[in-house]
């Protein structure tokens, strides 16, 4: 049987090629900074001529600059684009306004391979004549993201597949791509010169060559899989280990909508889709002791028929150390109690601050994690559609971020742990949720 290609006939129009070698993508942010750095001068020069003094963070973010920023990274893909995403999700603690602006525009950017490019990363991991084992083989992704982009198949035995192909170059790249997006970052006035950026990039160089190899991304898949396989509220893919390779990852594919459109639908389905993801986190941080730190909401769906949420993409898998946990469930513990004195200490032990930061910048920590965990205390559910804490939150978390010596930034798995939960209110807060948090956390803290 001869296999049958889909194709889009706008396919080209939303395509573009990977620059894979590492001068290719250096030559790329290169000129991704100069022409910053040109509008910034030409800005600069007129604001001057009008007799008023220049303020650098402004000159960079322009309609101009931005577009400029953001397009080149979803242009190059790989981690130039990934750490762009991984720091958009932080929460005002470490990045400057201007800075999360620009990134916050990264997170469903991205485009994908032209057909000629997908043929050749094929004919490399599969061999040529590959589509011979297919009935079917889209050649327009239905998803497309950082790393790789994603293929429905059929095979001739009837199975159906999700098929993730990394795009080219990526893995060689990783290092190169974000020492030079850190360049990027210490323009002037984005970030405050005294930060110590060193140890959340390197924890991000190894968290991306981690997500770059599909072969642990599918032990990932088959872990969860086995952790959740009583589960009546989540199902997971099955991996397909006869088409995987380094990259190339081959699983179920499983019906599903995103979670956005759960927006119009009735209040209990809301309720249940937030309770059991809020709970997830809960266990993977509490039970599992590894966690799903990616999330975007394009790595949920839901399935109407079986009721349950399907989870997709385990690339950003992280260990949860005994100690961070038992540390985590001190300070929800204390949180509950409202123990402000045993707080600040067991936020000094996570790392929120350290014995150098200054008394002002821990009592903005401080209130900023309070707000945080009020939800947690009441006794009734809480109304994730009828609250102005996110905005709230977001307001002190930039406002921290323009304290320029406060330089002390968290242990990266404490922002990647962030990430995770930050994902999971805007969830909560997109579906309109009413969560009953505080015996949700009592659970866990026995």
């Amino acid at each position: 049987m001869k296999p049958v290609f889909v194709q889009s006939q706008n396919y080209d129009k939303m395509s573009a090629v990977v620059p894979t070698g590492r001068v290719e993508r250096l030559l790329k942010i290169g000129s991704i900074a100069t022409g910053i750095a040109g509008n910034v001068a030409i800005d600069g020069v007129r604001t001057i001529a009008n007799g008023k003094r220049p303020n650098m963070a402004q000159l960079l973010l322009t309609p101009t600059n931005t577009l400029r920023f953001t397009n080149g990274l979803s242009h190059m893909r790989g981690a130039a684009l990934k750490l762009g995403q991984m720091l958009s999700m932080d929460s005002g603690l470490v990045l400057s306004d201007e800075l999360t602006t620009i990134l916050s525009q990264l997170r469903n950017n991205a485009r994908h391979m032209p057909p000629k490019q997908l043929q050749n990363v094929l004919n490399s991991e599969w061999g040529a004549g590959w589509y011979s084992r297919f009935s079917r083989f889209d050649v327009r992704p239905f998803a497309a993201a950082s790393i790789g982009q994603v293929h429905f198949a059929k095979t001739h035995d009837g199975r159906t597949m999700a098929i993730k192909v990394q795009y080219p170059g990526v893995r060689a790249s990783i290092d190169s791509d974000v020492d030079n997006i850190a360049a990027l970052m210490r323009l002037p006035g984005l970030v405050p010169k005294k930060m110590n950026l060193k140890p959340l990039l390197s924890e991000a160089k190894r968290q991306l060559h981690t997500e770059a190899d599909y072969s642990a991304e599918a032990q990932h898949l088959s872990s969860f899989g086995r952790l959740l396989t009583k589960s009546n509220s989540f199902t997971v893919p099955e991996v397909h280990d006869d088409f995987c390779t380094s990259q190339i990852l081959a699983m179920d594919y499983l019906e599903g909508k995103p979670l956005e459109t759960l927006e119009d639908a009735n209040q209990i389905v809301r309720n249940e889709v937030a309770t059991s993801l809020i709970d997830l986190v809960l266990k993977e941080l509490f039970v599992f002791n590894v966690m799903q730190t990616d999330p975007n909401l394009a790595n949920f769906r839901y399935n109407s028929k079986t009721k349950r949420v399907v989870l997709l993409d385990f690339g950003a898998v992280q260990p949860i150390a005994p100690e961070l946990s038992a540390d985590f469930r001190t300070l929800a513990r204390i949180a509950l109690n409202g123990e402000e004195e045993e707080m600040r200490s067991a936020m000094q032990r996570i790392g929120y601050f350290d014995s150098n930061t200054a008394q002002h910048h821990k009592d903005l920590i401080l209130s900023m994690f309070k707000l945080a965990v009020s939800p947690l205390k009441q006794e009734t559910p809480f109304n994730f559609g009828n609250n102005e804490l996110l905005e709230q939150l977001r307001d002190m978390g930039l406002n921290i971020g323009k304290e320029r010596e406060l330089a002390n930034i968290p242990p990266a798995a404490t922002l990647f742990l962030h990430r995770k939960i930050g994902g999971m209110y805007l969830m909560a807060t997109k579906l309109r949720a009413h969560v009953n948090l505080r015996p949700m956390i009592e659970a866990y803290m026995i």
